[in-house]
């Protein structure tokens, strides 16, 4: 039942994903004042630059605060759920691990920054999702594509970039505050304010979350055999609810000298508590925290130049009960100097120097360890529009204190035909560094380890009209020396080869007064490297999904429903253990009662569909929420 509710989906998806063109032309001028297209949004981190989402070779997509307010997501791992490229696996619902897999790439293979600061734990390699709080997010910017010769190492998949609230930009002392309750003991309550003059401004907001959570993990263990599955306990225990709690805060300012010199400061830290099941370790206090800067000097119209400074937090205290197990204490330290230089009216040159100290300070009675790698480069991009067509090039050299010199580079060109019509092309090379559990962690780590490198190639054709837009992807993304567990090994090793090819199909439109934004793509990642997995599919990537969200405004009452499809998939390298596909559908209703004053009621996974994203991990089956948010204008 469950594969023929998935298959229902995944066809409506697919029906109205490619009735968007079609719809489109149906559509009137008169109707482009809706939401479903904004042809002067701006996106800075597809080129380091501001550029529109119109003029971007890239594919990306940008998630505001209007959105993040409206959707039905608790999470940001929920709010990225079914987008475009993006394959998210939850270990048990609220707060519970998340890895995020772009465009079938690994879960490390994607550089996230918050407020322009790297950001992820050296040690892991990857970043916690689900301690970053909606509630201090202003806005996501989502690069889909490797973006190493901007950025250095990690960017194989893509880049994500956060920014945290932001004030109204209005003069005067502005304030906000929400507070919600829901399923399985949600609790929730924020608030924030901004004092802001011609000059400049100050403000923080607050946010706590907080749920009793479920019994997430079905797996078991014998510790006398060794012989088990999933989070690894003994049957019969840990059947109690797997609780999370989180409390972050954020906090601003910025000062404008005169128009040529600007300074800002940002710092966001989340602490929290984890509850989940296994027999060594079963919760964890958490800190993550973000410290920034920067410094903007436009001595001219045609000259700019930034300086930003910042350090990446990420602590992890991990206990069996309330008995100390170890402690994972890490931080990345960042210094960028860009400078962006109009060399002729639409010909931009961009250049820069980056620096990187990645430390881990891991304390563990079994497996300690102490270490420290720093990295240096520069780049250089240029960005030039002749006529319809549009041209970027962009060079990086990276020289790591472990694996020495690497370069990377890339090239991408568009044309605007008539009708709204554009057609891009790209090739791009990027690379990611092991991280330190890989190469150090004693007794599961491999020091001889590679560098993992790519090549990626991709064609992209869409449309933009009034009202409506629809842009089809398609892309292949060879890695060499991709590092995964090897069960022949007990340990990461360097696999030969890895082959990653998709299409992705997006569109926006408004039919009347409804907003209708579809997204369906499919994936073939397979390894290619000699031996026993050969032509086997990478774990834990469906072979397809789908995500569509409908919405409408009926004055003071809004209403929208959002579905998300994904096919089976497999969650182990020999393609033994299937994780079947799954359909949800949520629901949302808010209303503007008073002025400034809007409640809203969330339905999250509304026919209660039982699945997994993880195999022995179950997700939450329905639930509800209710929120009240102040928001003056």
């Amino acid at each position: 039942m469950q594969s023929r509710n998935t298959f229902r989906l995944t066809a409506l998806s697919i029906a109205l994903a490619l009735s968007l063109p079609s719809l489109a032309h149906a559509q009137s001028s008169d109707k482009a004042t809706g939401n479903a297209t904004d042809l002067d949004n701006i996106v800075v981190t597809a080129t380091r630059t501001a550029v529109t989402v119109d003029a971007s070779l890239a594919a990306v997509e940008v998630i505001d605060r209007a959105e993040i307010e409206h959707s039905s997501a608790r999470s940001l791992p929920e709010l990225l759920r079914g987008r475009a490229g993006i394959t998210i696996i939850n270990q048990g619902g609220l707060g519970k691990l998340s890895t995020l897999f772009l465009r079938g790439t690994e879960s490390d293979h994607t550089l996230f920054l918050v407020d322009g600061v790297r950001m992820g734990s050296p040690t892991s390699g990857l970043t916690s999702l689900q301690d970053l709080p909606l509630e201090q997010i202003e806005r996501i910017e989502i690069v889909r594509g490797p973006r190493s010769s901007l950025y250095g190492a990690d960017a194989i998949g893509g880049v994500i970039q956060i920014f945290t609230r932001r004030g109204t930009g209005r003069e005067g002392m502005h304030g906000r505050g929400r507070i919600g309750a829901g399923s399985h003991g949600l609790r929730e309550a924020s608030a924030g304010l901004d004092v802001r003059s011609t000059r400049g401004g100050v403000g923080v907001d607050l946010a706590h979350q907080s749920t009793d959570g479920i019994n997430a993990c079905r797996g078991t263990y014998d510790p006398l055999t060794w012989a088990g599955a999933g989070c690894f306990i003994v049957p019969g225990t840990h059947l109690d609810r797997d609780g999370y709690r989180n409390n972050s805060a954020t906090i601003r300012a910025d000062f404008a000298l005169n128009e040529a010199w600007q300074f800002d400061a940002r710092a966001f830290r989340a602490t929290g508590h984890n509850d989940y099941d296994g027999d060594y370790v079963d919760n964890s206090d958490i800190v993550q925290q973000v410290v920034g800067g920067s410094v903007r000097w436009t001595p001219s119209a045609v000259t700019r130049l930034k300086l930003t400074l910042g350090r990446n937090t990420d602590i992890s205290d991990n206990h069996i009960g309330n008995s100390f197990a170890n402690r994972y204490d890490t931080t990345r330290d960042s210094a960028s100097l860009q400078g962006d230089f109009t060399v002729a009216s639409g010909h931009v040159l961009t250049t820069g120097f980056d620096w990187l100290r990645d430390r881990a300070d891991v304390i563990d009675p079994w497996a300690p360890f102490n270490k420290e790698r720093g990295n240096r480069a520069v780049f250089a991009q240029y960005q030039g529009k002749f006529d319809a067509q549009d041209l970027q090039l962009s060079l990086r050299r990276d020289d790591n204190d472990q694996f020495g010199g690497h370069g990377t580079g890339g090239i991408a060109w568009g044309m605007g035909f008539g009708d709204g019509w554009r057609v891009t092309a790209s090739h791009a090379t990027a690379f990611k560094a092991p991280s330190f559990n890989e190469l150090y962690y004693p007794g599961f780590s491999n020091p001889l380890l590679r560098p993992e490198s790519s090549r990626s190639s991709e064609l992209g054709l869409g449309q933009r009209g009034d009202g409506w837009h629809w842009q089809f992807n398609a892309y292949q993304t060879t890695i060499d020396d991709l590092i995964a567990y090897d069960a022949t090994l007990f340990m990461p090793n360097n696999i030969e080869r890895a082959r990653i090819r998709g299409v992705e199909l997006t569109g926006d439109i408004r039919l009347g007064e409804w907003d209708l934004h579809g997204q369906l793509g499919t994936l073939n990642a397979r390894n290619l490297s000699v031996g026993f997995n050969h032509g086997k599919r990478l774990a834990r990537r469906p072979s397809s999904s789908a995500r569509l969200d409908l919405d409408r405004q009926f004055g003071a009452w809004g209403f929208g429903i959002s579905g998300i499809a994904e096919a089976a998939r497999w969650d182990d390298a020999g393609n033994s253990l299937r994780v079947g596909g799954y359909g949800t559908a949520d629901a949302r209703v808010s209303w503007l009662f008073a002025n400034d004053w809007t409640l809203q009621a969330n339905l999250v996974n509304a026919f209660d569909r039982n699945y997994e994203a993880s195999a022995f991990y179950m997700q939450p089956g329905r639930e509800v929420a209710l929120s009240l948010r102040w928001q003056p204008k």
